[in-house]
């Protein structure tokens, strides 16, 4: 952890150069103002890097849920070897070390709306990190007196962050404070009810992750989904800028790259047998608005996935394989939102916690998260009714059960890390799953549960570093 907060300064030092953006760039009237520029920079960099830090987290647990799969046979995250993810717990800690600097200083001047803001993204980033990597440092992770940091229980951490949100859900209400974000939040560009919401839109996922455990409480989660959003216009994304590559959507550089034969975002045979009609017999029609068909001869049409760990074989580079497309929803260009919560995933949430209490409720917002997920998408109207009317998906209160609510959310949480969170909850339980081929020995057939730790942590703290595997599970993740 030593080098992390010496690079901690670095990453505050540098928020002034991390993008090009003329917003940014407007921000700061008084270049001699010693207190606004520190603040509002801050607010551009933590806003930015919690995107960026979504898709860095998702760009290796869209493997394990199997939405993506390599093109390269016995790809080590593909099979679920053991590999240091360094760079994310890196920028992970970079991000949310800046937002405790940011709350200092929104404490320090008397701004309540800013440190509201900052630990509603604490919260959001500690969530990455705990559920990649299990039980990390954090209480005493940001010390510079303390070099080998102790690792914090998961489940402690867990509590932090229900904190973090309690705050910032007081603090964003606060009638005065000396400085509000605007512009400066790449987000909601300073909505502070926006960021209301997504409080707590984000303490009903963490709330809904104890659904393996006696302490699961359906009422709290269904109260925090009720205060979150109300329609997928409110959902907590983050657009992009077209000034370069370092500021464009990330997976719109991933599908441009691959369009150009720099290989990656390859698409399951899971997720894509789940939209092509293989796995249920029924077409979905998102499949349209995430990848193209195959255009050689042989397979012209289909939509043909990736086994996991098995590579492409013989299928050539380009033409025969689902890909995310550029020009997809997902991929649709530079300034293209990145999702890191929706209108469409709380409404699945809600489904899960009313099931056993309020069937009706329960079946309704299964319904409206199918409905809101492919608006969102852009599905045509008449396309939603057609699918919604199948009787494999419009099942009727009374036979809805969790495999058709995790069916559905499975594909509205394409390339979010809450899909991961999800797997491990539901136990890998979908239709037609598989262990990759090629997998690791090591893990005795199961699926993976949690990373390793980075390589820097077994070598500047290795006293510290939790004795475990990847098979070992964050504390909501029971047997």
């Amino acid at each position: 952890m030593k080098y992390l907060n010496k690079l901690l300064l670095v990453s505050v030092l540098s928020i002034f150069m991390v993008l090009g953006c003329s917003d940014y760039l407007d921000i700061n009237d008084d270049p001699n103002n010693p207190t606004s520029a520190p603040i509002e920079g801050l607010m551009t960099n933590t806003t930015f890097q919690t995107a960026q830090n979504t898709n860095r987290v998702a760009s290796t647990t869209s493997f394990f849920v199997q939405h993506f799969a390599s093109p390269n046979e016995d790809s080590s995250t593909d099979t679920h070897e053991s590999v240091s993810y360094g760079n994310t717990w890196a920028n992970l800690y970079f991000n949310i070390g800046d937002l405790l600097v940011l709350i200092d200083q929104a404490n320090d001047l008397g701004a309540p709306h800013y440190s509201g803001t900052a630990k509603v993204m604490v919260a959001y980033n500690l969530g990455l990190l705990v559920n990649m990597f299990g039980d990390v440092p954090f209480s005493e992770g940001f010390s510079d007196d303390i070099l080998q940091p102790s690792y914090d229980n998961s489940a402690d951490i867990y509590d932090q962050i229900e904190n973090y949100l309690d705050q910032a859900k007081a603090e964003l209400q606060a009638p005065e404070s000396a400085a509000s974000p605007g512009n400066d939040d790449f987000i909601y560009g300073g909505d502070l009810v926006a960021w209301t919401r997504t409080a707590y839109a984000l303490e009903a996922r963490y709330l809904n992750h104890y659904s393996k455990l006696g302490e699961y409480d359906r009422a709290a989660v269904l109260s925090a989904v009720e205060n979150s959003f109300s329609s997928s216009d409110e959902d907590f994304q983050m657009s992009y800028f077209d000034e370069g590559t370092s500021t464009e959507n990330p997976w719109y550089r991933t599908a441009l790259n691959n369009s150009n034969l720099l290989l990656g975002g390859w698409l399951s045979d899971q997720f894509v047998d789940q939209l092509n009609g293989e796995t249920y017999g029924l077409v979905d029609p998102r499949i349209e608005f995430i990848t193209e068909p195959a255009i050689t001869e042989e397979f012209e049409g289909e939509y043909i996935g990736t086994r996991n760990g098995a590579g492409r074989g013989a299928a050539p580079e380009q033409g025969e394989r689902a890909v995310l497309a550029v020009g997809s929803f997902y991929a649709s260009g530079p300034t293209a939102p990145l999702l890191m919560a929706t209108y469409a995933e709380m409404k699945f949430i809600e489904a899960e916690a009313a099931l056993t209490v309020n069937a009706t409720r329960a079946y309704q917002a299964y319904e409206n998260g199918i409905r809101a997920h492919m608006e969102k998408l852009g599905v045509e109207q008449q396309d939603i009714e057609d699918y919604w009317n199948e009787p494999s998906v419009s099942v009727g209160s009374a036979n809805l059960t969790i495999d058709e609510i995790m069916k559905e959310k499975y594909v509205a949480m394409f390339l979010n890390p809450e899909a991961w969170n999800d797997a491990r909850r539901y136990d890998y339980a979908y239709t037609g799953f598989q262990i990759p081929a090629n997998h690791n020995p090591d893990l005795n057939g199961q699926m993976i549960r949690l990373v390793a730790y980075p390589d820097s942590e077994d070598q500047r703290n290795q006293a510290n570093v939790p004795d475990r595997t990847m098979l070992d599970r964050v504390f909501w993740d029971q047997n």
